[in-house]
């Protein structure tokens, strides 16, 4: 990752109040700018690229770009369910992606690693709805294909998911829902997990304004300050391109909170965090940036 640009500091930050957040923003500049265990995540070496979605609706703006980031509509579409509990997830997926004019689009069945390994291999777009990303993880773990996934972002094709399946793209995965702290900032406040790791160097939450999640990824943020937090708005997408750039696409805002060349007070777990020199920045659809690294303050 590398300098976060069209940001300026923020002076110095304890507990965020929502009230307060909400004037923070205001404030802020918008100029754009069981299975087999894992192998490490992949680096921005990758050829693929990234679609993080933030729920609420994947529209139009952002299904057409994904087609035409897969490769058109005849590319080899994946979708991969496991992150909802309904069992007709998938069929409900693919029927929505052929109404929009996908033309090959299946649906990825863990029963057999073998099979499912060979279609994650030949897939041009993985596609994840929402869900619980929790269980997501769960089932690729156990069904041992996270590295197929992994390997298959390496070699040129995008991934994506909305909702759970954006939480899921970074490494430290934000997990506990409506269960978590939206009224402090404070050490080891928002609760993580692991996840595929695809998005090297980020942190993505989603739902972001529409569910006033700002403290919540601020605490993430301050836990992993080696971590650029994307808050990602529903109906809203970010693109991850190859060299690093970002693109957002769709109706909403993409937040960025970058503490990478912040100051931070040490405090125990539980305790409000106090940093000073955090970069922010928000950018709507048609805006690109850069996840440049800052200089230390």
């Amino acid at each position: 990752m590398g300098t976060l640009t069209g940001v300026q500091p923020c002076k110095s930050l304890t507990v965020m109040h929502p009230t307060l957040a909400a004037i923070l923003l205001i404030l802020v500049p918008l100029t754009p700018v069981a299975g087999d265990r894992p192998s490490e995540a992949p680096t921005q070496a990758a050829k693929g690229r990234l679609l993080a979605v933030g729920g609420g609706g994947t529209t139009d703006a952002i299904v057409a770009r994904a087609l035409e980031l897969a490769g058109g509509p005849k590319s080899r579409m994946l979708i991969v369910p496991q992150a909802s509990g309904s069992e007709d997830a998938g069929a409900k997926s693919v029927e929505f992606w052929r109404e929009k004019g996908a033309l090959d689009v299946q649906v990825l069945d863990l029963t057999d690693r073998s099979k499912a390994k060979t279609a994650i291999a030949e897939a041009d777009f993985l596609w994840m709805p929402g869900g619980d990303q929790n269980r997501l993880m769960s089932a690729l773990l156990e069904a041992g294909v996270v590295d197929a996934i992994r390997d298959r972002y390496r070699a040129g094709a995008l991934v994506g998911g909305t909702s759970a399946g954006a939480a899921v793209l970074s490494k430290v995965m934000i997990v506990g829902g409506d269960t978590a702290d939206l009224t402090s900032v404070r050490a080891a406040g928002t609760e993580t997990a692991e996840g595929l790791g695809l998005w090297d160097g980020a942190l993505v939450d989603q739902h972001f304004l529409k569910r006033q999640r700002f403290n919540r990824l601020m605490s993430a943020v301050l836990d992993h300050p080696e971590l650029v937090g994307l808050g990602v708005d529903e109906k809203t997408g970010v693109v991850l391109h190859p060299d690093g750039a970002c693109e957002v696409v769709g109706d909403g805002s993409v937040l960025v909170i970058d503490a990478r060349g912040a100051t931070r007070k040490s405090v125990a777990k539980g305790e409000g965090h106090s940093a000073s020199g955090l970069a922010l920045a928000i950018h709507r659809g048609g805006d690109k940036f850069a996840l440049t690294r800052p200089e230390k303050r």
